[in-house]
């Protein structure tokens, strides 16, 4: 049996807003992250139990909560995006799974290699059931993007005690399914005026002396990263590879690889891809590096959304390929209208200091950016041009008359940029007023380090934008070598000579 997931508490009670323990929109953005992982896994042949909360009207929990969930109610369904995907219902009445149900008996049967356990609340009932199943032997992963709680500090404080007191294995999974844009070639790329010149001679020299060897060129990396820039090296291999003489085999847009790992492999013609080492060896460099980097920044976030705004840092030519990139990564949204086209999503975007400037005050612009975008578009104003941050979230929220959905700190560092304290202190007072749904967003300087600064201060954040971390990251060097020529085994000193084994490898063409 490969594995069983557990589907913790996704019910109406919780996801659905009006329910008296709404966990909050932090909540219903781990909804897109289990149905992936409901279908990877169901294709995996995996089963799927969803534990539930059934409780009686008189249940002992109701002195500690309000009255939630109790069976034959609506708040005690499963919420309708997770009703297609087959799986058990296991009613519980209590914080664990494993209590006083059959989920063990269950589980016994099926003799699972592991258990994923997800759902929400991260420190309650899946934290319980999380224990329970290692005080089982259970091999148990939690994956920190498809887990949530209405209390982040609790929500982090339970991930840490569930991997390092637990022993389960708390995952990053990808923020979502990597884009496959349909890459164009430029003609400037097929002409060869973006290469290096001695591979524009080296192919000119081979026609005249008449030499077109059949050759295999192996691509491997300096060091361990993300892989970006695939799909677009395909693209311009599809256009000048012969069809009749061409095998080619690869990793993976977005997949994982170790240094000196052969993640390409092209067997073709010579003079059909000579002049196009520059080129496919740039686009995989960049993109890679741009990708490890956002990757880095996603898992220091445990799963709080990253957005790339790194657009404004490179030349406008490439800001639609840097953001696709940091999507490749992990971020969940890009900042550039051609990255967002590229990675198949809306761009993302709030409203900047200059609007705010020119209309002179915060809450105007805010209510003017209201009344002309669309509905699709968030409302999430910069709370940081005029006034103290807290006083003019809260001064938005009111104006906003319950529209507002988030508030973005951007605090230059002249002023001593954001920190976990101004973010706590935001918090508290939009709570204070009322405004306990209004999210915060913080950008301006994140990298890793500051991330998990945060997240080790338990602030409340609910998202980070990141610019200059992803689009200023050192490119990942990438060597081609040739291994083969006209199918006998040939290197350059210090290589070893002949095909490179690597079964991860798949064909492409």
């Amino acid at each position: 049996m490969p594995n069983v997931v557990l589907v913790v508490d996704m019910l109406r009670g919780f996801l659905e807003k009006g329910n008296p323990l709404y966990c909050g929109e932090g909540a219903r953005r781990i909804i897109p992250n289990i149905q992936r992982l409901l279908q990877q896994e169901i294709e995996k042949g995996s089963r799927i139990f969803f534990i539930c909360d059934h409780h009686a009207p008189d249940d002992a929990e109701f002195k500690m909560f309000p009255p939630h969930c109790i069976e034959g109610t609506a708040e005690a369904e499963v919420i309708p995006e997770l009703t297609k995907y087959p799986g058990e219902v296991i009613p519980k009445r209590r914080f664990s799974g494993f209590f006083d149900s059959d989920l063990k008996d269950k589980l016994k049967a099926l003799t699972p290699e592991k258990l994923i356990v997800c759902g929400v609340c991260t420190d309650i009932c899946v934290c319980h059931t999380v224990a329970d199943a290692r005080n089982r032997d259970y091999d148990v992963e939690v994956p920190v993007d498809c887990v949530a709680s209405f209390d982040l500090a609790a929500h982090h404080y339970a991930l840490e005690h569930m991997e390092k007191v637990l022993g389960a294995k708390v995952i990053q999974t990808q923020a979502a399914k990597t884009p496959t844009p349909q890459f164009e070639t430029p003609a400037s790329i097929l002409s060869g005026e973006t290469a290096d010149i001695y591979f524009i001679r080296t192919v000119e020299i081979l026609k005249k002396e008449g030499l077109n060897p059949v050759a295999t060129m192996e691509v491997f990396p300096s060091r361990a990263g993300i892989l970006c820039g695939m799909n677009e090296v395909h693209a311009l291999l599809g256009k000048v590879l012969p069809e009749d003489n061409r095998e080619v085999w690869s990793l993976s847009e977005g997949e994982s690889f170790q240094r000196k790992e052969v993640v390409l492999r092209i067997t073709a013609p010579d003079q059909s891809y000579g002049a196009y080492e520059t080129t496919y060896l740039g686009m995989l460099s960049q993109c890679s590096g741009w990708a490890t980097a956002a990757r880095e920044c996603v898992e220091a976030a445990q799963g709080i959304p990253i957005i790339s705004f790194g657009a404004r840092h490179v030349h406008p030519a490439i800001a639609g390929i840097l953001d696709y990139a940091a999507i490749v990564g992990g971020c969940v949204g890009c900042s550039s209208v051609a990255g967002a086209k590229l990675g198949d999503i809306a761009p993302t975007g709030t409203i900047p200091h200059a609007l705010i400037i020119v209309m002179g005050d915060t809450a105007a612009a805010t209510l003017a950016f209201d009344k002309h975008m669309p509905s699709d578009v968030s409302r999430i104003a910069l709370v940081d041009t005029f006034k103290d941050e807290p006083e003019e979230s809260v001064i938005v929220a009111q104006a906003m008359r319950g529209r507002l959905q988030g508030v973005r700190l951007d605090t230059p560092k002249e002023r001593g940029g954001v920190t976990a304290d101004l973010v706590k202190e935001t918090r508290a007072w939009l709570n204070l007023a009322g405004f306990k749904d209004v999210t915060i967003f913080v950008s301006g300087g994140v990298d890793p380090e500051r991330i998990r600064y945060f997240q080790e201060n338990a602030a409340p954040i609910a998202a980070f934008g990141v610019g200059s971390y992803i689009s200023g990251a050192k490119p990942i060097d990438f060597t081609a070598d040739l291994h083969e020529v006209d199918g006998k085994p040939t290197a350059k000193r210090g290589r070893l000579p002949g095909i490179t084994p690597n079964p991860r490898l798949k064909r492409i063409m």
